[in-house]
């Protein structure tokens, strides 16, 4: 039996040195001719970028939609309509996102139905994301004081007017960290898009590595790219977040 086995190479040196004189230790690592073209890609990568930052913001306004759509619904007094909630959300919630990319992609022009690749993207983010900002908004819906309720109920509002009034002001504050989550993984998802030929900002420095070889560098390039876009939009929200508490005048709104 050991017979069959391939004889493996002895190596005199530690098992790590290959790795660490690898592209990160060369000289080839962030070398003029990297640095060259990457100057000369500038133009591509911040064209990639916007479309990076499209998609993001896109795909988050209608997983906003989404969100509250399904959250409202799995909060109505209908058995039906809160059974069909439920349903939609554990289905999208349920299946891979990279599957839903590439269902909408490749299976629905064979339907008849065929959608530019960046919408398709855009789509997928909107549905997948959705659905777990459903539950973000029927918990922070539901952790709003019934007290609050049924005062407005005694001041004679309806339904509607009590949602807009004085339930979703209060539940707003409430969501906002975690769709800043949600808005974060949303970003990070992004780098599926290059799989469906959308030239984002992944796609773009995956050609900058490919005409340069620079592997550790380009994607060190990545990294710091999406990693300042990261802090941007989680400073956005935090924004947002001292906003709303400072109308609703909690502790700490106007920090």
């Amino acid at each position: 039996m050991n017979d069959l086995l391939p004889a493996l190479p002895l190596s005199s040196g530690p098992p790590a040195s290959g790795f660490l004189s690898s592209d990160l230790l060369s000289s080839d690592f962030l070398s003029s001719d990297f640095l060259s073209e990457t100057v000369r890609a500038l133009p591509s990568i911040a064209g990639g970028l916007l479309v990076t930052l499209e998609a993001t913001l896109l795909g988050a306004a209608l997983a906003l939609v989404v969100a509250f759509a399904l959250g409202l619904a799995a909060l109505s007094r209908r058995m039906l309509v809160r059974g069909a909630s439920r349903a939609v959300v554990e289905f999208l919630r349920g299946t891979s996102l990279y599957v839903q990319l590439f269902w909408l992609f490749f299976a629905l022009p064979m339907l008849g139905f065929r959608l530019e690749p960046l919408a398709c993207g855009v789509l997928a983010f909107g549905l997948n994301y959705g659905a777990y900002g459903a539950e973000v908004v029927r918990g922070s819906i539901a952790a709003v004081p019934a007290a609050q309720t049924e005062a407005a109920i005694a001041l004679g509002m309806g339904p509607g007017l009590r949602l807009r009034r004085v339930v979703l002001p209060q539940a707003y504050a409430l969501m906002i960290p975690p769709f800043k989550n949600l808005l974060i993984q949303l970003l990070k998802a992004t780098p599926l898009l290059s799989l469906v030929t959308v030239a984002d900002l992944t796609f773009r420095i995956d050609q900058l590595r490919s005409a340069t070889g620079g592997t550790a560098a380009a994607y060190l390039l990545l990294l710091l790219l999406y990693f300042g876009v990261a802090v941007l939009l989680s400073a956005g929200m935090n924004a947002l977040e001292r906003s709303a508490k400072a109308r609703l005048g909690q502790e700490g709104g106007g920090a």
